[in-house]
């Protein structure tokens, strides 16, 4: 019997840039870390570490930052040394420059708090690699300067696999200009080219096309990656685009359906995002619901 696709990883997003905050405190991360260890989620991706004015720790390299009152960045490092887990350190995002095409001021932004961030942290075994957190669905607003400067940044400084988490131009992403598979792919054909070395893993978000599309989509990206030398991971979303608002955990027969998708191309399955849309431990309890289907399923 074919042994059925499991999710190993997991974003995190204590920014709670477009998600509701839990209120999570060094006691709840803990018992979300001890559930990872169990069910095999061996990898944790900070999404963004920094937004804005915000951090996750009291960065020194991000301007007019707002008060920090816990080193999130510390517990996360320390839960996952103690619980055996990779963890992929997210960069940080302006909100402003890269989108008004000062791709420069992002890029020195960052490495300054690259720098910062490897001087805290870089000592924990656990910090196995960085996380490209300048999502993209195109060749827009400089994202190759981006990727090539940031990420070899990242690598010159501590010389881990870097991730990227891209997205079709789907009908469900929003903001008009939708882009048939074809073109998607013409477009990262070319942004593989042209920022070769910048990072060694692509995982592309799942949610932003059809369900029909999927497969065609994850097997034109794997072709990509097989081209240009990238290792493809996806990344689930469990939570559902469907509905008219942001966001509720997804409907397990889609999240069904887009994980067997995913898993004959993908090397690994991670998630966004774990903690709010699929954790036993979730403020929503469809959540709860959402976890118990899956462990039926994956026979945990």
């Amino acid at each position: 019997m074919p042994t059925l696709p499991r999710i190993t990883g997991t974003f995190l997003d204590e920014i709670t840039h477009d998600i509701p905050s839990q209120n999570w405190g060094a006691k709840q991360w803990r018992r979300e870390f001890e559930l990872y260890s169990k069910i095999g989620i061996d990898t944790v991706v900070i999404i963004r570490a920094g937004y804005q004015n915000k951090c996750i720790f009291q960065a020194k390299s991000i301007p007019d930052l707002l008060p920090v009152y816990e080193d999130l960045a510390e517990i996360f490092l320390t839960l996952a040394d103690e619980f055996g887990i990779s963890l992929y350190f997210g960069t940080y995002d302006s909100g402003f420059y890269w989108w008004r095409r000062t791709w420069w001021k992002e890029v020195d932004l960052n490495k300054a708090f690259i720098d910062e961030v490897v001087e805290r942290y870089g000592h924990h075994p656990s910090f196995k690699g960085w996380y490209l957190c300048h999502e993209t669905s195109k060749n827009d607003a400089h994202i190759i300067e981006l990727f090539n400067e940031i990420g070899k940044h990242c690598k010159a400084t501590k010389h881990v696999p870097v991730l990227i988490s891209p997205y079709p131009q789907g009908a469900k992403q929003g903001g008009g200009g939708v882009m048939s598979l074809d073109e998607s792919f013409d477009h990262w054909d070319r942004i593989f080219d042209a920022t070769h070395g910048a990072y060694d893993i692509c995982a592309f978000q799942d949610g932003q096309i059809h369900y029909q599309e999927l497969p065609r989509f994850v097997e034109g990206i794997g072709d990509l990656g097989k081209k240009h030398g990238v290792t493809i991971w996806s990344n689930l979303e469990t939570f559902d685009r469907d509905m008219p608002i942001k966001f509720p955990p997804a409907d397990w027969r889609y999240l069904r359906f887009k994980l067997e998708a995913a898993a004959p191309v993908a090397e690994k399955i991670i998630t966004f995002e774990f903690p709010h849309f699929m954790s036993p431990n979730s403020c929503y309890p469809a959540a709860h619901n959402l976890f118990d289907r899956y462990c039926e399923y994956a026979g945990i």
